[in-house]
């Protein structure tokens, strides 16, 4: 595979930096960061920098809720992929990958490109490559071959999804990256759909568990966005929302949510709608338990005891 000459990319990274393009391309935008922000050098030739062992190990223990919610679906979504050429690479809020996937075919390959855990891949380091511009930007992009800044990283192809938290901060990078030159458009394609449901599913698993206690509702889909989730405790009141969630229902997704009534946040009508089910099985389920007790049954649901005979009353449930 041969990338184009370094000085020919190089004079083609410059030249659309000096055109002013940046105010109109995402893409000259970060070349722009990379030389001008992080004084890069397209031709540079060093070799990718990379952590120490213990430094690995630490960056890993420091998102460990991440890594463990995301085993399943870099499984799934690398046997999808791993077959075409690509390996999978979970990333952590400085660019670094922790986790990866890959046939040992092509190992050595990423390997000697850097793309291997404890490299560092953020945009200060890598100038424009998938991982470390979906950090910049925080949305799902593909940086493809010579839209990378460094000469030496034009044989790649980078798709990338940023997965977000419980509290819709940002955690990481979800990357599929290839290293065959005969990556079509349809294919691309297919890998940026699979990329984006892998981490929409390692989200949910991280809101899942850090809301064990609340119920989970679904919000429907809005445009550009899929649905999100929102937590609900005992009491209606909202207590969290993925990141999803919140664009969709008007939250700024950058600020700590403070509690809200559901149906404040939904409407009355809705918010009806979107918890009555559930929460009528919930507290069901509570008064079977507790064999009808209803002071047992509360203390279990953490509320009150009035407040779960309100509950039972508005429907339509009766202790036995």
């Amino acid at each position: 595979m041969n990338g184009p000459a370094p000085r020919h990319h190089a004079a083609r990274v410059e030249a659309a930096i000096a055109s002013g393009q940046a105010a109109r391309s995402a893409l000259v935008a970060s070349w722009r960061r990379s030389s001008r922000l992080h004084h890069l050098d397209p031709e540079g030739h060093r070799q990718p920098l990379r952590l120490t062992e213990a430094e690995l190990q630490q960056a890993r223990e420091r998102i460990a809720p991440l890594l463990a919610a995301a085993q399943p679906a870099m499984d799934r979504l690398y046997q999808a992929v791993g077959a075409a050429g690509c390996c999978v690479l979970l990333a952590d809020r400085d660019g670094t990958p922790v986790d990866r996937r890959g046939t040992r075919a092509d190992d050595s390959t990423f390997q000697s490109w850097g793309l291997w855990t404890g490299a560092l891949w953020s945009e200060a380091y890598e100038g424009t490559n998938g991982i470390g511009t979906c950090l910049v930007e925080q949305r799902p992009l593909t940086i493809d071959r010579d839209q990378h800044f460094f000469s030496r990283n034009t044989l790649l192809s980078c798709t990338a999804v940023p997965v977000f938290d419980h509290e819709a901060r940002l955690a990481g990078v979800l990357d599929v990256s290839s290293c065959r030159a005969d990556r079509t458009d349809t294919f691309s394609s297919l890998i940026a759909l699979a990329v984006g449901e892998a981490a929409r599913r390692i989200e949910s698993d991280l809101f899942r568990k850090a809301f064990g206690h609340a119920r989970i509702v679904l919000t429907p889909s809005t445009e550009g966005q899929g649905g999100g989730l929102v937590a609900v405790d005992a009491d209606d009141l909202v207590i969290g929302a993925t990141r999803s969630a919140r664009v969709g229902l008007g939250l700024a997704p950058d600020r700590p949510l403070q509690p809200v009534p559901a149906a404040d946040l939904f409407g009355v009508d809705a918010a009806r709608d979107h918890l009555a089910g559930g929460q009528r099985a919930v507290l069901q389920r509570a008064l079977l338990r507790a064999g009808g007790n209803v002071s047992a049954a509360a203390k279990a649901l953490g509320v009150s005891r009035a407040t779960l005979h309100r509950k039972l009353n508005r429907f339509g449930l009766k202790a036995h």
